[in-house]
């Protein structure tokens, strides 16, 4: 199988991201233009893990996020549904002390209630089937006042950039994935699911019915990136 189509059966979708695990983080930088190391920094600084937190980085993928997280000092869950990723995450990142990688489907959570100070997945929440479902089971996991990041690509609110950004994903980075990727048409899939990935008004509207409170989201790379931030509501006290 070279790719998976926009049903997003888990099982297609997981073997997709086996094949691409050992390059994935090498094409990404090349795709981005270098912006991934600064997208990366922000979702750090939004989520601003502390000492003796635990924090669940979901669809981590080879833990490069989890990695930039763990630097804090907080104990980092990297979960991800796909063994090849995490195979090569557990290679690159066996340096770290404080982080830990678990196979795991976003919309059914190996993890106990309220077990989390703060919840986060980068680049992955349109890959899964079911995003509602996996916000809800972020919230489920996610202690009460705990926080939730989402930095995922979404749609540059200004005509101009949305043009220009429509001829790189359709013109340029199809060649730059044959030179930088093991499996070029898998990128085709990821390029698809980008343009069919909602707005970031509709993706805040999802998690407020998720059961999330606070929420807020800020444009990076004038919209080609969308971080959004929410926090988990406390019981109401009677």
């Amino acid at each position: 199988m070279s790719r998976a189509d926009l049903g997003k059966d888990p099982s297609q979708v997981s073997a997709m991201f086996d094949q691409v695990a050992a390059r994935y983080d090498r094409t990404n930088n090349v795709l981005s233009v270098g912006n991934a190391p600064l997208w990366r920094a922000a979702t750090t600084k939004a989520i601003h893990p502390v000492p003796g937190e635990r924090i669940l980085d979901v669809a981590a993928g080879t833990g490069t996020s989890s990695a930039s997280l763990a630097r804090s000092g907080a104990s980092i869950v990297a979960a991800d549904f796909s063994p090849g990723m995490i195979e090569v995450g557990r290679r690159r990142q066996a340096h770290v002390p404080n982080l830990v990688f678990v196979e795991a489907d976003a919309t059914k959570l190996p993890f106990d209630d309220e077990s989390f100070d703060a919840v986060t997945i980068s680049f992955g929440l349109r890959n899964v089937n079911d995003p509602k479902a996996a916000l809800r089971e972020f919230l489920r996991v996610a202690k009460p006042g705990g926080r939730l990041v989402v930095c995922e690509f979404s749609h540059p609110p200004r005509g101009l950039v949305r043009k220009g950004y429509g001829v790189y994903s359709k013109h340029v980075m199809p060649r730059l994935v044959k030179l930088s990727s093991s499996n070029d048409t898998a990128y085709d899939y990821l390029n698809e699911s980008i343009e069919a990935w909602p707005d970031q008004r509709t993706l805040a509207a999802w998690i407020r019915e998720a059961g999330w409170g606070e929420v807020e989201w800020r444009d990076l790379t004038l919209g080609v990136v969308a971080l959004h931030r929410a926090v988990k509501p406390a019981p109401a006290v009677e």
